[in-house]
């Protein structure tokens, strides 16, 4: 669309233009010329005030000496032109604040010093004296005659505003600039639905202090005797900084008090960025509790990889996949191709990708299938891959050993190998902390997929990355979902191990890391992302059942029992194996690896799994993805199902052709 036509769409409007300023309406030039005639009339008895002042009562005489006519043409048409030159008459009176205060200041200096050098040349003119304690105190009077209606203005407007509507009574906890801005907020804002009723913060400085006409109440142990003492019935919190440590002790004080409805502002980092602002109050979260962590990106290199980009994800569907094609969409690559066996996830991303306006080729696709991957990859050219389609639950793939070294090696083989032929520029595979000193199948066979993409590093134009990282909350692979699942219909939660702990990473943040490592890669690292400290899963039960507003142990019961077959207790660290070197970016890592002493061999051997695959021959294909990781040991369990499922495949009678 062109200027023109946006001009012709604008619609007339009636009103004052000067050039590099906004259009004024007839309403808001009227409001000028009556304050700038209100601050006339202050101007003229400040002046009389001065003079009566100086000369002891004897102001008329003292103007009759001095030339009337030219003091007050002075007086007026320096200060007014000074204080509309210094935006004075741009401020809303109703909702004046500090900074605003700050101008009034400007412009009365300005005004006041502009009176005095003119009032010096016109007396150096006419030979007559300039008092120069007339002149101090006309500026004073001024200043409390031009400031001290508007202020008074303010506060009958804010009263005005501050009308006590019904709602619920709540208690903010914090009372910094956050906690303030919220209260002003409800109060001014009947629609809030909630009523302050005062502030609780552990600045002991601040006890006792009003804040908005409201009171801090004591420190953070007071909450539930103040619950008692003021029928509160919802908990604020006000601290969009704070640790996660602090948000956890605020959700237990207020549980223990009886309260239910738990509300926070939103982070530090959507206020900053403006996408959120101090009153968007929302139910407090599980990545509140475990920690806010602040993820920045080079978007500037990110965009500059994947815009104008083709870029294909596989496991589009998945909740690792979904996500990279939200994320890749912010930086406009020519067309996003999701690929998913699910056909109704895949239709949902669609959806959500046409939404938005990004060009979108959805494709029911499975990366086991090489013909299949070939021909899509030899078809529409992508410039850019992430391989995110595996399967990821543990105890399943120890059950299910075929089916995992089928997806996440062959599968891995298969994307890989097409991306090679089509010379796709990069490759970036996601993988798991679960790779690291493998112990389950889920780990192992993702630990083979990276070997797989390294060994095809060196064999073609085609850049492959590895990217590793840990648990990610609301994955359909973490035990959060089930976990919220059993609270919602009233069932004990069961803990896999008292002391079992995993690394946790909001899925928004570790995709965002992810397409940060993918745009530094230039083929052959293995990235490993920051994911902070382990959380205990006990812990987290128990944050899960208070976040519901149900006691632990109490409300909901938990029962701790052994893990199941291929987990660890601990999960290693990804640094664990041969350490990591930094990078530019602080929360990502290359892992320390040793080369691969034969490439071609170690695909010749993934190749050779097809075969037994396909004959369903379990435990000799367990047995030779432990000869490719010699420091797995398969669990007794994932043994004797190998070993069960031969014994069914050799009683199956052979299929007939037809």
């Amino acid at each position: 669309m062109s200027w023109a036509a946006v001009e012709g769409r604008r619609p007339a409007t009636r009103g004052v233009f000067v050039r590099g300023l906004p259009r004024l309406s007839r309403r808001a030039v009227l409001r000028r010329a009556v304050l700038a005639a209100a601050d006339a009339a202050v101007l003229l008895a400040s002046l009389w005030l001065a003079y009566w002042l100086r000369y002891d009562g004897r102001a008329a005489a003292a103007l009759q000496a001095a030339g009337p006519s030219m003091i007050v043409t002075l007086d007026l048409f320096v200060k007014l032109g000074a204080f509309g030159a210094l935006g004075l008459y741009a401020l809303s009176v109703s909702q004046m604040g500090m900074e605003d205060v700050g101008t009034i200041l400007r412009a009365v200096a300005g005004g006041t010093a502009g009176f005095a050098a003119a009032m010096w040349v016109a007396g150096r003119a006419t030979g007559g004296p300039i008092p120069g304690a007339l002149l101090a105190i006309d500026g004073v009077l001024t200043l409390c005659g031009i400031l001290g209606p508007r202020l008074a203005l303010r506060v009958w407007a804010a009263r005005r505003e501050s009308v006590p509507a019904p709602g619920t009574a709540a208690l903010i906890v914090g009372a910094g600039v956050a906690g303030e801005q919220l209260a002003s907020s409800l109060r001014t804002s009947p629609g809030s639905g909630y009523v302050p009723i005062g502030f609780l913060d552990d600045d002991a400085a601040k006890h006792g202090s009003v804040i908005h006409g409201l009171r801090v109440l004591g420190p953070l142990q007071r909450l539930g005797e103040v619950v008692r003492a003021h029928n509160v019935e919802a908990v604020l919190i006000a601290m969009p900084s704070a640790s996660s440590q602090a948000i956890r002790r605020v959700v237990a004080v207020a549980n223990d008090a009886g309260i239910r409805r738990i509300r926070i502002i939103p982070g530090l980092e959507r206020i900053l960025q403006g996408q959120a602002s101090f009153t968007d109050l929302q139910q407090v979260q599980l990545d509140d509790l475990l920690g806010r962590r602040v993820v920045t990106i080079d978007s500037a290199l990110v965009g500059g990889w994947l815009r104008n980009r083709r870029v294909l994800v596989t496991g589009a569907a998945g909740s690792i996949g979904s996500e990279l094609c939200r994320q890749i969409a912010r930086f406009r690559p020519e067309v996003l191709v999701p690929v998913d066996y699910d056909e109704t996830g895949l239709f949902w991303v669609a959806r959500e990708l046409e939404r938005i306006g990004q060009p979108a080729v959805p494709v029911i696709g499975d990366v086991r299938d090489g013909l299949q991957m070939r021909d899509l990859f030899r078809r529409l050219h992508p410039d850019v891959v992430f391989h995110a389609a595996a399967y990821k639950h543990v105890g399943l793939m120890e059950q299910h050993p075929l089916q995992s070294v089928h997806t996440n090696v062959l599968g891995t083989l298969a994307a890989g190998a097409a991306a090679r032929d089509a010379a796709v520029e990069r490759f970036v595979l996601i993988s798991t902390d679960k790779a690291v000193n493998p112990a389950s199948m889920m780990g192992v066979t993702k630990r083979v997929a990276e070997q797989v993409c390294l060994a095809m590093n060196a064999q073609g134009p085609t850049r492959y990355t590895v990217v590793r990282f840990g648990n990610v909350l609301g994955s359909r692979g973490s035990v959060i979902p089930l976990f919220q699942e059993q609270i919602r219909r009233g069932e004990p939660l069961t803990v896999r191990g008292a002391n079992t702990q995993r690394y946790f990473m909001v899925t928004s943040e570790a995709v965002l890391l992810v397409l940060q490592a993918g745009a530094m890669g230039q083929g052959g690292e293995v990235f490993v992302l920051d994911m902070g400290q382990p959380i205990r899963i006990l812990d987290l039960a128990q944050e899960l059942i208070r976040l519901s507003g149900l006691r632990p142990h109490a409300d909901v019961p938990i029962i701790v029992a052994d893990p199941l077959p291929g987990e660890k207790e601990v999960e290693d660290l990804m640094t664990a194996e041969d350490g990591t070197v930094i990078t530019p970016h602080r929360q990502i890592h290359v892992a320390r690896r040793t080369p691969l002493a034969d490439p071609d061999r170690l695909l010749a051997a993934v190749a050779s799994l097809e075969p037994l695959i396909k004959a369903g021959r379990a435990a000799e294909t367990v047995r030779a993805i432990k000869a490719l990781v010699p420091t797995y040991r398969p669990s007794d369990f994932v043994l004797a199902e190998a070993r069960q499922f031969d014994s069914a495949a050799a009683e199956r009678p052979a299929a007939v052709g037809v």
